[in-house]
């Protein structure tokens, strides 16, 4: 109800944050049991005169920022790795789901935590974002979200930074690929909740051969999407916000200014926006670039490999894309060649499984997320040499 998430994703939310904290548990406790036993003479000009011993530490305090569109997956993909490394933790829900947020953190005080291990501060992030960011009690950020990141990353000071901040997730269609397959998972990646997702479809570069076929049976598949309110599991729900909703349509507009063609009318009744394929789209319009955040996807025809990996390298996101091809030696030079932090070769992007690490290139952020990932990243290594009187053996 809070933030019109279609009533059976919202249960596979909660159920995929269960397993995301089991799987914590279990390697946080490998990865962190793991030293490190270092001899002097394995470096040139040195005796065995010094024993060094490494271990993995919590950095303290690590402020975690999740997004409204995950409002419970994404706050548990953090305080997770983080209670299990050892650290206190403070979380800022996001404003708009912050009440399912509140609901998941009284799950930690049910389940017998101590007081005061993790903290939740409410608020408006306009009010009390800097006031937290900037606090030298904090030891560690992580932030999903948008353009608010990069202000966080430029204030926050000496602390290790976990960003990820939106994307431009280019789907590159070949001659060659299965059109159905790639159809499927346009409607899957671009639409499923209403588009609102950092790694939803937002660019589709197609070959000219086949684009055509593509764009006619993504427009069937799209036409049989259910629009209306989130308990009724419908595909399309009302986007999350009216200035959410007013972005969109903005784009919406320029795209219409320019030529674009529209393969469904543009209909909009209040946030609830319906689902729209745009064809012919030209890299002059706001959309071939800009992250709607909603259920509108371009289509751009293409006339070469080259012309799509530049497209999607041109851009100033770098999160996820996704190649649909059937030769599997093109498809991975075309990964190699996107400047992306995960490249899905035929299937839609996607953040999970959790435990995959998760990062994006250029705008879209720094460091890399997953599990392991992140419960490193939530430590820091220390020493401790020890100094022996006279050398030991010396190797060999």
């Amino acid at each position: 109800k809070e933030i019109a998430k279609p009533a059976k994703d919202s249960v596979t939310e909660v159920v995929r944050s269960g397993d995301l904290i089991s799987y914590c548990a279990e390697e946080g406790v490998r990865i962190l049991g793991e030293g490190k036993f270092l001899v002097s003479d394995s470096f040139p000009g040195n005796e065995r005169t010094k024993y060094c011993l490494t271990s993995k530490i919590p950095l303290g305090v690590v402020l975690a920022i999740p997004p409204f569109n995950y409002p419970v997956n994404l706050a548990v993909s953090k305080i997770g790795p983080a209670l299990i490394a050892g650290n206190s933790l403070v979380l800022k829900p996001p404003t708009q789901g912050a009440v399912a947020c509140l609901h998941m953190v009284h799950c930690f005080h049910l389940a017998g935590f101590p007081k005061g291990l993790i903290s939740c501060v409410t608020g408006k992030g306009s009010e009390i974002g800097d006031f937290l960011t900037m606090h030298p009690g904090v030891n560690c950020i992580s932030f999903t979200g948008g353009d608010t990141g990069i202000a966080i990353s430029k204030k926050a000071g000496m602390v290790p930074l976990q960003m990820e901040l939106g994307g431009k997730d280019a789907c590159i269609v070949l001659e060659d690929a299965d059109i159905d397959l790639a159809a499927a998972n346009i409607i899957k990646g671009g639409f499923s909740y209403s588009g609102q997702r950092c790694t939803a479809v937002k660019v589709v570069l197609v070959m000219e051969s086949v684009a055509d076929t593509l764009v006619e049976k993504v427009n069937a598949k799209l036409a049989k999407l259910k629009v209306g309110p989130p308990e009724e599991d419908c595909d399309i729900t009302p986007v999350v916000s009216e200035s959410s909703a007013n972005f969109i349509e903005g784009l919406a507009k320029d795209a219409k200014a320019k030529g674009a063609t529209f393969c469904q009318e543009y209909k909009r009744e209040g946030n609830l926006i319906w689902p729209v394929l745009l064809d012919h789209v030209r890299p002059d319009m706001r959309i071939a670039w800009e992250e709607p955040f909603g259920p509108i996807i371009p289509v751009i025809r293409i006339n070469s490999i080259e012309e799509g990996i530049h497209h999607c390298n041109a851009s100033n996101f770098g999160l996820q894309g996704c190649v649909f091809t059937k030769d599997i030696n093109k498809a991975i030079l075309i990964s190699d060649a996107m400047e992306t932090g995960t490249v899905q070769i035929n299937s839609a992007p996607a953040r999970g499984p959790d435990h995959f690490p998760f990062q994006g290139l250029k705008d879209s952020g720094i460091g890399s997320q997953g599990i392991t990932n992140s419960i490193n990243m939530m430590t820091k290594v220390k020493t401790t040499v020890i100094n022996l009187p006279t050398p030991s053996y010396t190797m060999g």
